[in-house]
């Protein structure tokens, strides 16, 4: 399994997880120049805007240390342009989900609600 496979598969179990706790999917792999989102998604008054990390058990790095400082900001570059272009009345949340994948099967999917905020950035939503 290669790294495109191992990341699709990662996105594919992160939809159904969030399908399952009651989101609507909007998109997925909403690119920009610079900048892409895994996910967007609803759910009540947030829209929650998802990057997906996929990582083996032994992986030095973790998925949530891996959305470092200029991630988040190419992430929030994006998250705003979508809201330009899809006006909405949601309050915009960014979420960070880790998948731990070995030999093609989902082990685990750690999940963290608004993993961090715009604070530090020049986007405004």
């Amino acid at each position: 399994m290669d790294k495109a496979q191992t990341g699709r598969l990662g996105e594919e179990a992160v939809c159904r997880y969030l399908q399952e706790r009651g989101y609507s999917l909007l998109a997925r792999n909403y690119r920009i120049r610079g900048g892409e989102i895994d996910i967007i998604a609803e759910n009540g008054d947030c829209i929650a805007f998802v990057e997906v990390k996929s990582r083996k058990p032994d992986s030095l790095v973790t998925g949530f240390e891996a959305v470092n400082k200029r991630k988040r900001g190419l992430i929030i570059k994006t998250a705003s342009d979508y809201c330009v272009k899809h006006p909405n009345l949601l309050q915009p949340r960014f979420d960070i989900a880790q998948v731990i994948i070995d030999g093609g099967t989902v082990v685990s999917i750690d999940y963290i609600e608004n993993a961090y905020d715009t604070t530090g950035y020049d986007f405004y939503f």
